[in-house]
């Protein structure tokens, strides 16, 4: 039995903007095959999702030919079979003699591939900064006369700006982050295990919300007292008690796209200055959303943040916030004084004002939000508060 395909994510049509986008910048660097290694943007030309990026595997885009080759490990290919838009005969799993041998992998592969299509005198874009330099390496002595050129991060600000379509499934995304946190308030306790707090709260990004099941698991932190002044530590032994305080950073996942949310809560009465750095922050959030429209820049929004922040006695350290969508952070524009990226109408944002000031003060409020036509949109639709429980 022959595997079958799997519900799209999104249409045929919509696959084909993408690469025909793609194509255009292809055209442009005089690229006649794109050597795509970066999952995320695998994920936006072709659908495919598994998690099979730990060897080697590229999406080919010949700008010759409509749908994209997806070269991976065999045992691999039925996965892509079933997620991809594309034909099955694009799939190509390559042999297991290629893992964990010293001298070809898969990468021997994909260039096999690019060297049959009759490319090796042309240009062939890689993701150079993503990959080791011994595979670029072996991409310019196997294809000696053809010409390398660097393509990265240019699929990863095409994505930038999202569809309709991605915009729907990024609010879709968002409701299920807020029925995490929706859940958090009601799992945390004193004397709860903050394992056992994590454990609801990730049941219920799986299960998702208003019938859309979470497809992925993102990021998930979950910081409470007395590492409330820490920003990256998932869960530990320790209970919860009465004055604990919790930082919970983590996002709702349909098909690859990712909505992120942090809120603060408190097990009883805040303190004093952590009412007063919640009142700035959201004061600041919201000087941040109205500055971001379209024309505005990234660094004007972290202006808007900063000056707010700092009239209520406090700073912050970090940036702001930076681009959103597939797998959490994409690695282009930052929300942060000097980012002159120009907002446009469908960029999506984590506006993350986490404010960690010092080993024993910290504190979590976010919101992933799009510009709109003559705004911005905020998906969450949660309040702005600390959640005393």
């Amino acid at each position: 039995m022959v595997m079958p395909k799997g519900p799209q994510a999104f249409p045929r049509s919509e696959y084909l903007r993408r690469l025909s986008a793609v194509k255009a910048e292809m055209e442009r660097r005089e690229v006649a095959a794109l050597v795509v290694t970066t999952p995320a943007n695998i994920t936006y030309l072709s659908g495919y999702t598994s998690k099979s990026g730990y060897v080697p595997q590229a999406l080919v885009v010949f700008a010759s030919d409509e749908e994209p080759t997806f070269v991976t490990r065999r045992m691999d290919a039925p996965a892509a079979v079933h997620q991809m838009f594309v034909d099955r005969s694009r799939v190509i799993g390559y042999p297991e003699a290629l893992i964990a041998n010293p001298e070809r992998d898969g990468y021997d592969a994909i260039i096999d591939l690019v060297l049959d299509k009759g490319l090796g005198q042309k240009g062939i874009g890689l993701e150079v900064k993503f990959l080791a330099a011994a595979t670029t390496e072996k991409f310019r002595s196997r294809a000696a006369k053809a010409t390398i050129v660097d393509f990265t991060n240019v699929v990863t600000w095409i994505r930038g700006v999202k569809s309709d379509l991605e915009i729907a499934v990024m609010r879709e995304s968002a409701a299920i982050a807020d029925a995490g946190m929706l859940r958090a308030t009601e799992v945390i306790r004193p004397g709860v295990r903050e394992a056992d707090a994590a454990a609801e709260i990730i049941a219920t990004l799986v299960r998702g919300a208003k019938g859309k099941p979470g497809t992925d698991l993102s990021s998930f932190f979950l910081c409470a007292s007395p590492r409330a002044s820490t920003c990256h530590i998932r869960w530990t032994e320790d209970v919860f008690r009465q004055g604990s305080q919790i930082n919970l950073e983590f996002g709702g996942v349909r098909h690859g796209y990712v909505s992120a949310l942090m809120r603060t809560m408190s097990i009883g009465k805040p303190s004093d200055r952590l009412r007063r750095l919640h009142e700035g922050e959201v004061a600041g959030l919201e000087a941040a959303l109205a500055v971001a429209k379209p024309g505005a820049t990234c660094g004007d929004v972290a202006v808007a943040f900063n000056a707010t922040l700092k009239k209520h006695d406090f700073e912050k350290e970090s940036r702001c916030g930076y681009a959103i969508g597939i797998d959490w952070t994409e690695p282009t524009a930052s929300l942060k004084e000097g980012d002159s990226t120009i907002l446009k109408p469908n960029m999506t944002f984590h506006l993350m004002l986490g404010n960690w000031i010092d080993e024993e003060f910290g504190y979590v409020i976010s919101e992933t939000f799009r510009v709109t036509e003559s705004g911005s949109e905020s998906f969450t639709k949660l309040p702005r508060v600390i959640f005393e429980l």
